[in-house]
């Protein structure tokens, strides 16, 4: 089993009398990681799956008393898929208020029900613990860091699910499964999405837009919508951690891009499944986007696992000068180009140094990369 960088953060926070909080993308390892809690775990644990029917009847009026009878002589409740029970976040709170003794874990892949229903109720009694699919360093510490970097190029087009990466062979199968409506599973159970459709044209689009500054407009005229039809649907996408957004950076300099946003997927693997792509990457067009994307999800699963507080952006102008990435932490920014092929040695663009001359400029390459995405040793 590949160890997860949130195990020992999950141990440290047990006992604290706050409910942890793992949200993450479906098959991301959310399940496996629970397992593991649960094998260090000596008192009775009560596991209960959100996706089963009998489970969310369980909790149909909850009152104080019957959470009492539910949780018995348990002294850790876990809940997986802890968004398909209705009225979560009251529930958890009448578990924090009056069942003393008691850790609560509880895992979801989607925000839709859970992050509204359980931030207002639970402010000040949760740890939110985000899971992303396997990382650089979970599988440099499961195998080698020699070993993983031969696989890059596998990586950038399999991605890393737990799943694609345990399935050597047969990663194409798996993909297929994921992206055939799998990991949209709770975007379509929503009452009020009335185009099921649209989602995949629109991730479709997005995943052939990768790496480009996005356009609600043109996306509209691509699917066939409205834009804030296309808005909405993206949202839905992100609240499921299928992508995520990166904004653009600005300080109302001359010529800057002020509310631009680029797109990124939680995994290249997806990406390349919802466009059915899996050419090997000396013959793709679009193995700079594939990198830049792959490098961006890299470097957040680093900056989270290391409780690293900063500002993540792009930077563009309309002169069409840009920066692929920027961190802006404790006032210091830092810019960041991804190149794959490494004689290519850019500068860092003038307008960018004329207008914020302390900022540090790296290029990011196959040569380099690692020290970008690993923690400091």
């Amino acid at each position: 089993m590949i160890n997860r960088i949130l195990e020992n953060k999950i141990k440290q926070n047990l006992q604290r009398k706050k409910i942890i909080h793992i949200p993450g993308p479906r098959q991301a390892g959310k399940t496996t990681l629970l397992h593991a809690i649960t094998n260090i775990l000596s008192e009775p644990i009560l596991w209960l799956n959100g996706d089963e029917a009998d489970v969310r009847s369980m909790f149909g009026e909850p009152t104080s008393t019957k959470l009492r009878r539910i949780i018995g002589g348990h002294k850790t409740l876990i809940i997986d898929e802890a968004q398909r029970i209705q009225n979560i976040g009251i529930i958890l709170k009448l578990i924090k208020d009056n069942i003393d003794d008691l850790d609560v874990i509880v895992s979801g892949s989607s925000a839709f029900e859970l992050a509204s229903e359980i931030n207002e109720p639970l402010t000040g009694r949760k740890i939110d613990l985000f899971l992303y699919p396997i990382s650089f360093e979970e599988m440099k510490n499961h195998t080698s860091f020699i070993e993983e970097k031969r696989l890059l190029e596998n990586r950038l087009i399999y991605g890393n699910y737990p799943e694609v990466i345990t399935s050597v062979g047969n990663e194409k199968n798996i993909l297929r499964s994921l992206t055939d409506a799998y990991l949209y599973k709770d975007i379509f159970t929503l009452e009020y999405l009335k185009r099921p459709a649209l989602v995949e044209k629109l991730l479709q689009a997005l995943a052939l837009q990768l790496g480009n500054e996005v356009s609600y407009n043109k996306l509209s005229k691509i699917v066939g919508a409205d834009n804030q039809t296309v808005e909405l649907y993206i949202n839905y996408l992100e609240q499921a951690y299928v992508v995520f957004k990166l904004s653009s950076f600005s300080r109302n300099h001359r010529n800057e891009i002020k509310k631009g946003k680029k797109i990124y997927f939680y995994d290249n693997g997806i990406r390349n499944g919802i466009i059915k792509n899996f050419t090997a990457l000396s013959l793709r067009e679009d193995k700079g986007a594939l990198w830049e994307n792959y490098l961006i999800a890299e470097r957040a699963k680093r900056n989270h696992y290391n409780d690293e507080w900063l500002n993540s952006y792009f930077w563009r102008t309309t002169s069409q000068s840009e920066i692929d990435y920027i961190e802006e932490k404790d006032g210091k920014l830092s810019a960041f180009e991804f190149k794959w092929n490494t004689k290519k040695t850019p500068k860092l663009p003038k307008a960018f140094m004329q207008a914020y001359p302390k900022s540090s400029f790296n290029v990011i390459n196959p040569d380099n990369y690692t020290d970008f995405i690993l923690t400091d040793n």
